[in-house]
């Protein structure tokens, strides 16, 4: 249903209005899907609810396929160039935003009893950035894992960005996040998985490792890594390296890693 806006105030579209800055403080419930890309996958493959679409006048012909694919109820908001950017606080390139609804998440109990008998999982501990966590989400589609823990160090993957990167991989591989990233790595170990931790001084090259069973891979934030009594209590992996460099992007490491590690 195409409903025609031409008032940045109009109330149906206030949870819209300052993306930016809103991004920061959380929106109630809520999360901001931008772009045709990953609004086509919330579409047909996300888990998550959409409550609205909100596209520019120029769009909704190249979107009319999408626009099809919408729920009946849901409404698509359409405007102007210059309402939509009155509505976002900034000049909206994409010209395509969509309201999630992020519902009851999944916990890591939840998530790890669903998990197949042949799971291979993610563990991730202090990422703060978003480019790199949806580049890890990304991954994580890519190479079919069955799941990502995430502790409550780490930034939101359902911000706007880090679901833009992931390509809308972060609206379909389950996840779960809280806690501390050495309760998560009890909780694998209590499910039956081998827990594998990324360090550029492990122990073992990651060509040595073989895929088998119940596998988690952990990785830590760029820098600091995971934390040492992580590392000391589990089977650490390394990526050798030539020409004085001692690490990868995380992003960069968790694809060669889940590359390898992929069923």
């Amino acid at each position: 249903m195409l409903v025609p806006l031409d008032d940045p105030s109009d109330p149906r579209i206030e949870a819209y209005l300052d993306i930016r800055e809103r991004d920061l403080k959380g929106r109630g419930g809520r999360f901001v899907i931008e772009g045709e890309v990953v609004l086509n996958t919330a579409l047909q493959l996300g888990r998550f609810a959409i409550e609205s679409i909100l596209i520019a006048e120029s769009r909704v012909e190249p979107l009319a396929d999408l626009i099809t694919k919408v729920p009946a109820g849901i409404p698509v908001y359409t405007a102007s160039r210059a309402v939509l950017d009155g509505i976002a606080g900034f000049p909206m390139h994409r010209g395509t935003l969509a309201m999630g609804l992020r519902g009851e998440g999944l916990t890591a109990g939840r998530l790890l009893a669903a998990a197949p008998e042949n799971a291979l999982l993610v563990g991730l501990s202090a990422i703060a950035n978003h480019d790199n966590m949806g580049g890890i989400f990304r991954n994580a589609a890519a190479f079919g894992l069955d799941g990502v823990l995430i502790d409550g160090a780490s930034c939101d993957p359902l911000y706007r960005k880090a679901i833009r990167v992931s390509a809308g991989a972060a609206l379909v591989t389950p996840f779960a996040q809280g806690g501390d990233i050495g309760d998560l790595c009890d909780a694998l170990l209590a499910a039956g998985f081998e827990v594998l931790a990324t360090s550029p001084d492990g122990k073992e090259r990651l060509s040595e490792i073989e895929p088998a069973g119940r596998q988690a891979v952990l990785f830590g934030a760029e820098g600091p890594g995971l934390p040492e009594r992580v590392l000391r209590r589990l089977r650490t992996i390394r990526i050798d390296m030539r020409g004085g460099f001692d690490s990868l992007n995380v992003a960069t490491t968790s694809g060669i890693v889940l590359h390898h590690l992929a069923r």
